[in-house]
């Protein structure tokens, strides 16, 4: 397929301190199912109506991390956090932007991150509701009804792909982001899809550790090529 890139201004890295990055990227109204799948297997992203590839100069370490759901089976402190939320709902739905949400993603972003900046409702409108493909809401609520924790996902022909995840600060101790990952790729699972994308992946990013506990899992390669991630010890689960 051919698409017409723009290069976007250098930035400050989110991820790694000190470096400067850099992404191309398409900005689209609509985007048909394929296209989207290949270019998530081409490395592309989504944020609102940008589809966008890293391409720091001198730096490839973002690397695109997918689940594949025939072989992933929760390990022993994931279902140990499955029992703990099982007081839970969940609903599936088209996304909706809310006040609820809205109120629930700018505690998140100033408790959890501490961001010393708030995004408009429009800002959080733009960034996370606006899509160019089928997207899809997790809700969890709990016993009382309270909004917990919000996942938005894309859902393509063969694969589910999680864009953002936000939730309540204070239930941390519930493992939420964990919660939300595992009912996400059940939900996956169901529909007999055969991957799970999670976006990029960097090696020693902190951050970025929870995503190497979806184990096994798969890392695209500079050549193209899907090909088994490594075991990283603590965070590949022991199966029991």
């Amino acid at each position: 397929m051919s698409v017409r890139l723009t290069v976007l201004p250098e930035h400050p890295c989110p991820y790694l301190p000190g470096r400067v990055a850099q992404s191309r990227a398409i900005w689209t109204d609509r985007l048909a199912p394929e296209a989207y799948q290949h270019l998530m297997d081409s490395s592309f992203r989504r944020s609102g109506k940008l589809i966008y590839q890293p391409v720091c100069t001198g730096c490839r370490a973002c690397q695109p991390l997918r689940v594949p759901l025939a072989t992933f089976r929760p390990s022993k402190s994931q279902r140990r956090c499955l029992r703990r939320n099982s007081d839970m709902t969940l609903t599936v739905e088209r996304p909706d932007p809310t006040p609820e949400k809205y109120d629930l993603y700018r505690r998140y972003l100033r408790d959890w991150h501490e961001s010393p900046t708030e995004d408009s409702y429009d800002q959080f409108v733009s960034f996370l509701y606006d899509s160019p493909v089928r997207s899809l809401e997790f809700c969890h609520r709990d016993p009382d009804g309270r909004l917990l924790a919000v996942g938005i996902c894309d859902i393509g022909p063969q694969s589910l792909s999680t864009v953002y995840f936000y939730f309540d600060p204070r239930e941390a101790r519930r493992g939420l982001g964990t919660l939300g990952a595992l009912r996400e790729l059940d939900f996956a699972r169901e529909r007999k899809l055969s991957y799970y994308y999670l976006g990029y992946w960097i090696d020693g990013c902190r951050s970025m550790e929870y995503k190497s506990e979806l184990w096994p899992f798969e890392i695209l390669w500079p050549d193209g090529a899907w090909r088994a991630g490594p075991v990283l010890e603590p965070y590949a689960p022991k199966r029991t």
